[in-house]
């Protein structure tokens, strides 16, 4: 059976207008730039290939050059769609180089060199596809066992376009051009998939970005930054087993604003939170890149720490004195900031709960004790299995004294 080349052309032109346009509707909904170049640079390539499909016999040698430089310049777009998708600016300069360059090459060759023509505008093409797949690769962080396709599909892209020429003379066995050889209809019948298959990934990106977001926004709190207590709770579970896998002790605070609730009372809910989003900048300034911080409660926050007891007590008593000398003013009125901290450690494989439930005491000693300091659990919390032995073991002991009537009655316990 034997296909048509420039009907496969024009159906690659179709899909690619259909899906630019596509993909500029719904980056004006979503407000995502990249998709607004990504759409743009299917259009632009899709009114190129259209010309030069239709109408290249009879454009003429000026009309030609321009309209495959466009083609160019939309490859160009195609790569400045990643590297903005991604948070950089546009490369305004590569964006029309490889389409300047190109057209400066075809000048200076002479008319019946064709073959090397498409063979510099091949070249140029797969090296945007190139450059299109370092930007993705460079991104890549740890969704890279997801993300492959997007690396893959540019780099199979020029690979097709550079096939040809990595044979040279091949292309054109049978035939007296590349318009009516195999590989002008593999290109063709490739076109339509890169143009369809780019688009599925492009959405993929954009989803797993959405996702990524949504799970920010569900696990940090909006008004610090730091993590909530879910987030904080997934953070440190990560981190227990790590440790435990280590054998290496973790160390957990909790932090108290003393008297926060007379700042709201005085000065406002919003100077309150001012005051919120001073304390979580000094525990993120204070303590270590590696540990742990989070805004549990209203007031309220936690670190885990891996580390031992002794060195936690030191961190935190470093918290306590910077944000108790942070000496802020509200409406010209000096506002006292000071800090409550309860800190508790255990062994590997101590239970979160546990811990946090350890440091609570601590710290509401801590406020009894005065408010302003850092007290640390009397007891090395146990773990829960720890805990369930040694009530087992009370619960189990093998005989039980009972005062009934002035008669000692001794009875021996079930085992």
């Amino acid at each position: 059976m034997s296909l048509d080349t420039s009907t496969l052309y024009l159906i690659a032109t179709l899909v690619a207008a259909m899906l630019g346009g596509m993909l500029l509707f719904f980056g004006r909904q979503e407000k995502i730039p990249a998709l607004n170049w990504w759409g743009s640079a299917y259009l632009l390539g899709a009114a190129s290939v259209a010309l030069w499909t239709l109408a290249g016999d009879m454009l003429g040698e000026v009309l030609s050059l321009a309209f495959n430089a466009i083609g160019l310049i939309a490859c160009a777009m195609v790569w400045n769609a990643a590297r903005v998708f991604h948070g950089r600016k546009p490369n305004w300069i590569g964006l029309g180089l490889g389409a300047v360059a190109w057209i400066a090459a075809i000048l200076s060759l002479p008319p019946d060199a064709s073959a090397l023509r498409m063979t510099i505008g091949a070249a140029v093409v797969a090296l945007y596809a190139a450059l299109t797949a370092s930007e993705l690769w460079s991104e890549r962080r740890k969704s890279v066992q997801r993300r492959w396709p997007t690396v893959v599909v540019p780099l199979l892209h020029g690979f097709v376009l550079m096939l040809p020429i990595l044979i040279g003379d091949v292309m054109h066995s049978g035939a007296g051009n590349f318009g009516t050889s195999i590989w002008a209809t593999i290109f063709a019948i490739e076109l339509v998939l890169y143009a369809v298959g780019t688009v599925f990934l492009i959405f993929m990106l954009v989803s797993e970005r959405a996702v990524t977001v949504h799970k920010v926004a569900a696990s940090c709190d909006p008004l610090t930054g730091m993590f909530n207590r879910r987030g904080f709770s997934e953070a440190t579970g990560r981190m227990i087993e790590r440790e435990a896998k280590a054998g290496r002790p973790v160390t957990v605070m909790i932090f108290d604003i003393d008297h926060f609730k007379s700042i709201n009372d005085r000065f406002g809910h919003p100077a309150g939170d001012e005051v919120l989003k001073l304390f979580a900048n000094v525990v993120t300034q204070t303590l270590r890149i590696t540990d742990l911080c989070g805004r549990i409660g209203g007031e309220e926050f936690a670190a885990m720490l891996p580390c031992s007891l002794e060195e936690a007590l030191n961190a935190a008593e470093r918290v306590r004195e910077t944000f108790a000398t942070c000496g802020i003013e509200i409406d010209d009125a000096p506002v006292v900031t000071t800090v409550s901290i309860g800190v508790a450690g255990g062994p590997a494989h101590t239970e979160l709960d546990v811990l946090l439930a350890a440091a609570d005491t601590a710290l509401y000693d801590a406020k009894r004790g005065g408010r302003n300091r850092v007290q640390a659990a009397e007891e090395q919390p146990l773990s829960l299995e720890q805990g369930r032995r040694a009530i087992a073991g009370q619960t189990a002991s093998p005989k039980t004294a009972v005062v009934r009537g002035g008669v000692n009655i001794t009875t021996i316990a079930a085992r």
